[in-house]
């Protein structure tokens, strides 16, 4: 047996069991692939992947074994390199940020700044999308760190740690009836006055929003509900065209920046929300790494990260 067939195993069930799929993110053949993994099944005596004809359908018992075998094998041989370079090019090497748009636009440029001075070297990537998606990418070690609201803290595999808590805001056009509210006022708004209006708001995935359905349900409201995005510049602009009115995590509205829109405080109906950090157990973190977490929360210093993933258990 040897690390190529390992890699296989390991790309083919990351790729859903699509062997087309895995053969082209290994930059390689389909049938190099599926050769490759019938040697190793022949060698260790099992068989690893569920077949169907030629079509792979899921793991046997033995296989899904295997496969937590063949991921502790890639991890450590991964965790190799990563020392070697920690030591050879201390301040070299990449950075994998996966981050929701809301983390991107309106967190990360206090942060990645401050971080490429003290570390011009070390090349960064951002990579966006829905947490869920976020937190495979870190479990799979295509990503160093993802920071969202949701999800990370409930994968396992995945030490989750607070970066900071925010609340939700609603957001009018100046002519709208609402942006007639002092701020105090607006610590008074009701879901009944929300609902009142055509709302525009976060898709289900993201910021919060299974906390807006969960309130207005549990309080036997119903909110019009006309327009779902992505990220709060999305739910803004419609907001400006006169959709409705939107509701957005707070740190997405600047009274500079939206000139053209007024912000409503809502944090005493939606709550107060905790967006985290996520890392992977059992992955060595190169100086830079720890250097990034504390610069997005002073308290996360490397003796508080490392306990935290000291009390993951490695699925």
């Amino acid at each position: 047996m040897n690390l190529q067939q390992f890699r296989f195993v390991r790309e083919t069930i990351r790729r859903n069991f699509n062997l087309t799929e895995a053969a082209r993110a290994l930059f390689t053949s389909q049938p190099g692939v599926s050769k490759a993994i019938i040697e190793l099944e022949a060698e260790l005596g099992v068989k690893i992947f569920e077949r169907h004809g030629k079509r792979i359908k899921g793991l046997t018992k033995p296989g899904a074994v295997v496969s937590v075998v063949i991921d502790r094998i890639m991890r450590e041989l991964d965790n190799l390199k990563k020392v070697s370079d920690e030591f050879a090019r201390r301040d070299e090497g990449g950075l994998v940020i996966a981050c929701t748009h809301a983390q991107a636009r309106y967190i990360l440029p206090k942060v990645i700044p401050a971080f490429r001075k003290k570390f011009p070297k070390v090349h960064l990537s951002l990579a966006e999308g829905n947490p869920p998606h976020l937190a495979q990418m870190v479990l799979h070690e295509q990503a160093d760190v993802a920071i969202a609201t949701e999800t990370l803290d409930e994968t396992p595999g995945l030490a989750a740690l607070p970066v900071y808590s925010w609340e939700h805001a609603v957001v009018v056009r100046p002519d709208h009836p609402l942006a007639e509210l002092k701020s105090s006022a607006a610590r008074k708004l009701t879901l009944e006055q929300l609902a009142q209006y055509p709302i525009v708001t976060y898709d289900r995935a993201f910021s919060g929003r299974r906390a807006i359905d969960r309130v207005f349900d549990e309080n036997g409201v119903t909110p019009d509900i006309v327009l779902e995005a992505i990220d709060a510049d999305v739910i803004k602009t419609y907001v400006d065209v006169g959709m409705g009115i939107g509701i957005i995590a707070g740190m997405a509205f600047d009274p500079r920046r939206d000139k053209g829109l007024v912000g409503l405080p809502v944090g005493h109906l939606f709550g107060t929300h905790v967006t985290n950090v996520a890392i992977k157990s059992g992955v060595f973190l190169r100086d830079y790494v720890y250097v990034l977490l504390e610069m997005l929360a002073p308290e996360l210093t490397r003796e508080v990260v490392q306990k935290a993933l000291d009390e993951v258990k490695i699925p």
